[in-house]
């Protein structure tokens, strides 16, 4: 099956993950591979998957063909997407499984955006198009989403959403065939986020001073943060977002997908018109939960969405490049068979239009924090 060459079917310790019904071990990190794609400078790391893609590209006969693998999101969900459009299209039938928000116009106020949706501090913003995190913050208070709304885009939108405290994350990626009656998880990827455990002396900047070597990318912790001492076994989040380019680490869980988890997710994935491949951000209370079928999106991402899997460090570069590359070849295959039922990729102008417009927006959002 095509979902398979995603998975890694790499064993999995889940002894040394698990500890009384959660997620745990989040600090006892494998032995690392001497290559990893993650160690690439990002040039290097592109050249090889833009040649595949130009060689699929020339294989099918269109460079955008997978931009019409989910023909009600734009662009497929390759580039410059809106969030708050995907999330939108999950049937209200399952908003118990989805993060509560609401989409921040341009001109609209959002004191009373935040009032008239019921949303209590703390809580997330981010922009409605964005990638890797960026613009991601947490605000606490009125003077905090001023702020961030003074400091956006005036010509774009934000996304107002309720702040899920469930400890654990996890990236779910989905596949259904064009007319197949239901899809399934082809990777599942646990993220942790960038964090330091407290010894009840050291400050959380010794203690991330202590921890080079994994969180060299956290930066922005206000003195204050910096400064406390937390107490003895007391978990500290360095982030508020779990993206590799703030820390953060990723973990193939793909063996420990249950028929349950894939039951929920399918049952949601299916309420969302046309859509066959894409990635599904959840937070989670327990690993035993999220594979009953608990958990809440926080984002959906369409046929961009990387198969982050392939981003854990234990893997090698070969390994991860493997991954990657089938990735590309299921997505132009998919775009293949919904191009045979009469849907039409986007055209190559359009997808560089935006893809540009999402890169420009970027550089001028606010930090994340």
């Amino acid at each position: 099956m095509l979902e398979q060459t995603l998975a890694t079917n790499r064993p999995y310790n889940r002894a040394e993950r698990q500890a009384g019904g959660t997620v745990a071990g989040a600090d006892a990190r494998p032995e690392k591979p001497r290559w990893r794609i993650e160690d690439l400078p990002k040039p290097l790391l592109c050249v090889p998957l833009v040649a595949q893609w130009l060689l699929l590209a020339a294989r099918h006969g269109s460079l955008t063909l997978p931009s019409a693998v989910n023909p009600s999101i734009e662009t497929g969900g390759l580039a410059g997407e809106s969030k708050s459009a995907c999330l939108a299209q999950i049937a209200g039938a399952f908003a118990s499984h989805v993060a509560a928000w609401r989409l921040v116009r341009a001109g609209d106020a959002p004191l009373a955006a935040r009032h008239d949706g019921g949303f209590a501090y703390p809580l997330i913003v981010k922009p409605d198009i964005g990638w890797c995190g960026y613009g991601v913050r947490r605000v606490d208070d009125d003077a905090g989403l001023l702020a961030y709304a003074a400091a956006f885009p005036p010509d774009a939108a934000f996304i107002m959403q309720r702040l899920v405290t469930a400890p654990n994350e996890a990236g779910l990626f989905y596949v259904r065939q064009p007319g197949a009656p239901s899809g399934t998880i082809a990777a599942m990827t646990l993220r942790h986020a960038p964090h330091v455990i407290g010894d009840g002396t050291r400050c959380v900047a010794a203690l991330m001073a202590a921890d080079q070597d994994h969180w060299p990318r956290v930066h922005g912790l206000d003195a204050a943060a910096l400064a406390r001492i937390p107490a003895r076994g007391e978990r500290v989040a360095l982030t508020t977002i779990a993206s590799l380019r703030a820390g953060a680490r990723y973990e193939d869980a793909t063996a420990l997908i249950t028929p349950a988890l894939t039951a929920q997710l399918d049952a949601i994935a299916r309420s969302m018109p046309d859509f066959h491949l894409g990635r599904f951000d959840v937070r989670f209370t327990t690993l035993d939960a999220l594979q009953a079928g608990a958990f809440c999106i926080i984002e959906v991402n369409g046929a961009g969405s990387e198969a982050i899997q392939f981003w854990d460090t234990s893997l090698t570069l070969r390994q991860a490049f493997a991954g990657v590359f089938a990735k590309q070849c299921l997505l132009f295959r998919l775009g293949a068979r919904m191009r045979g039922m009469g849907h039409r990729p986007v055209g190559a102008w359009a997808l560089a239009r935006a893809w540009l417009r999402q890169q420009r927006l970027m550089a001028r959002y606010p930090a994340s924090n």
